[in-house]
């Protein structure tokens, strides 16, 4: 595994990585495109994500955290593609080692208004366009292998 540079053995020791649920939104439009939102804390670019959910299945989950997020709708598929890690800076400081599991959402529409808008930019990308802008090596490597399978069948080919 390629957890990030910044990420020292003794934190693996010390606790398993916390679950969390992500949407992969995408759309086809003159290519395959994916939308990327800002950190609250940080901005850098990601995906929306977040905890599990009592009651909800881990996909249906990733769905509520993308409207909650971006103001998206969509169709998410049931099956993950892929996993990626990253650390979560707390309030306190301190840092939680995170396994995100993520699922493709193809998106039908964005809403006009929702629940985290003033605290987030929201941006489409190409596919290889949205990986060069991620910070996490695993999630580039997702959305790149994500891209490159999918693009073929969408373009019919």
């Amino acid at each position: 595994m390629n957890y990030s540079n910044i990420l020292q053995k003794e934190l693996f020791d010390a606790a398993p990585p916390r679950r969390q649920y992500a949407a992969l939104p995408w759309r086809f439009d003159d290519g395959l495109d994916v939308l990327l939102i800002s950190s609250r804390d940080t901005r850098r670019w990601v995906i929306p994500k977040g905890w599990p959910m009592k009651g909800l299945k881990p996909h249906a989950a990733a769905a509520i955290e993308a409207l909650e997020e971006a103001g998206l709708e969509g169709k998410i598929e049931k099956r993950s593609v892929g996993i990626f890690h990253y650390l979560k800076k707390q309030q306190s400081g301190a840092a939680t080692l995170c396994r995100v599991e993520v699922f493709p959402m193809r998106v039908l529409r964005q809403r006009k208004r929702w629940p985290e808008q003033a605290q987030r930019v929201t941006q489409w990308f190409s596919y290889a366009a949205a990986a060069e802008r991620v910070t996490e090596n695993e999630l580039r490597d997702l959305i790149l292998a994500f891209g490159d399978q999918k693009l073929p069948r969408l373009e019919g080919g």
